[in-house]
């Protein structure tokens, strides 16, 4: 009997493929005992928290660091203006955007072996991973120039991280940039021409941040995502100083390999700083209202429903781009006006009062500014004042 047993056993593992298959099947079906117990993860242990002289990838698409130095972007992390870590470049716009006459020190982080992909009118695209920097520093004398003259503020980051564009707000104080995403006002006073400004400035939180770099997609006119505002061709074709030489920013991306699909640089948009005489009226205006207003004022910005367009490239003498044009949801101020551009009068076109008025209903752009950039108020006028009345027969 005991050996009918054996024989058994010996014809049953033969049917089921040989001893060693029994051996893996009953392998895998069985429950693993772990070598060491199964823990959740130590919350201490963050990707900020790694260690490293090279700029910290895994941190900026994965996590919101406290401090700005976590991510590892600068040589000296209490100095947000120079010094870059590899293969971080500054880069500069040729038209501004007004923060209360903050200077900005931009840089641009493209992952090693990704490229940008160059848009004639439009914002590039980047590639994940990609990270801006922009730090905003405020003189205490406008006519003052250096880092000696002025107190660091903020600096912002917008990371492409694999779910879209996120914004992240830091705030200065003691040599360190901490996380600040509820926004803040920051008291400061400074010379202007000898006049004397006091004003809080405001850094925007992460929900105010939206405001100016959302845009709906098309497909549904629902679904808002952020987007990056100045990488646009038209605003980074200016010469820059590159190891003591003057060269193309484009040009010099290329060179980088960092930018694909660049034509010739003739064929390229330009816009010029608004006191920038050697341009002409129309490219410093209308390059101003782009970087300041147009973010909003497009199609799928926030301000889509004004009806309003100020992009760069948009005919400034059409209805679209204020010409004769009655903004919605405006009383006009205690001037009373009508129109956004009334050609040969920008005393009376709304165009100009928004840019003067600094109450928070009022002002415009809304976020970003608490006093009037007076220089780009008259050259706008100017502008508006040299076109021909018959552009528009606005009744006023």
């Amino acid at each position: 009997m005991h050996n009918l047993v054996i024989l058994c056993l010996m014809l049953l593992l033969s049917a089921c493929g040989g001893s060693s298959d029994t051996k893996e099947l009953a392998n895998e079906e069985a429950p693993q005992s772990p070598t060491e117990p199964t823990t959740d993860p130590d919350p201490s242990q963050s990707a900020c928290d790694a260690t490293t002289s090279e700029v910290n990838w895994n941190a900026l698409m994965t996590e919101d660091c406290q401090q700005l130095s976590q991510y590892g972007l600068f040589i000296d992390p209490s100095i947000p203006t120079i010094d870059p870590i590899a293969p971080g470049i500054s880069y500069q716009l040729a038209t501004q955007l007004f923060s209360n006459y903050a200077s900005k020190h931009r840089f641009i982080f493209v992952p090693p072996g990704e490229k940008i992909a160059y848009h004639s009118s439009d914002t590039f695209e980047m590639p994940i991973g990609t990270v801006l920097v922009k730090t905003f520093s405020l003189p205490f004398d406008t006519q003052v120039l250096g880092a000696s003259n002025e107190v660091l503020i903020e600096t912002r980051l917008l990371i492409h991280r694999e779910a879209g564009w996120t914004t992240l707000p830091y705030i200065w104080k003691n040599n360190q940039a901490t996380l600040q995403q509820a926004g803040m006002d920051i008291p400061h006073s400074l010379n202007h021409q000898g006049n004397q400004e006091t004003f809080d400035y405001h850094v925007p939180s992460r929900a105010e941040c939206k405001i100016c770099h959302q845009s709906t997609f098309a497909s549904d006119d629902q679904t808002v995502r952020i987007r990056p505002i100045g990488i646009k061709a038209h605003l980074l074709n200016l010469d820059i100083n590159h190891q003591g030489q003057s060269s193309n920013q484009l040009l010099h991306w290329q060179q980088l390999n960092m930018l694909s699909g660049l034509p010739k640089l003739s064929e390229v948009g330009k816009t010029a700083d608004i006191l920038d005489q050697s341009a002409s009226l129309t490219t410093r205006a209308k390059g101003y209202l782009d970087i300041n207003c147009a973010h909003c004022h497009n199609s799928d910005g926030f301000a889509s429903i004004s009806g309003l367009r100020l992009g760069f490239y948009v005919d400034h003498t059409s209805y679209q781009y204020g010409i004769c044009k009655q903004p919605p949801g405006w009383d006009g101020g205690a001037k009373g006006l009508s129109y956004d551009i009334i050609p040969s009068d920008g005393e009376h076109s709304i165009l100009v009062y928004r840019q003067e008025l600094n109450e928070p209903k009022d002002r415009m752009p809304p976020i970003g500014r608490a006093i009037t950039h007076t220089e780009a108020v008259t050259v706008i006028k100017d502008w508006i004042d040299a076109m021909a009345p018959e552009l528009g027969n606005c009744q006023h």
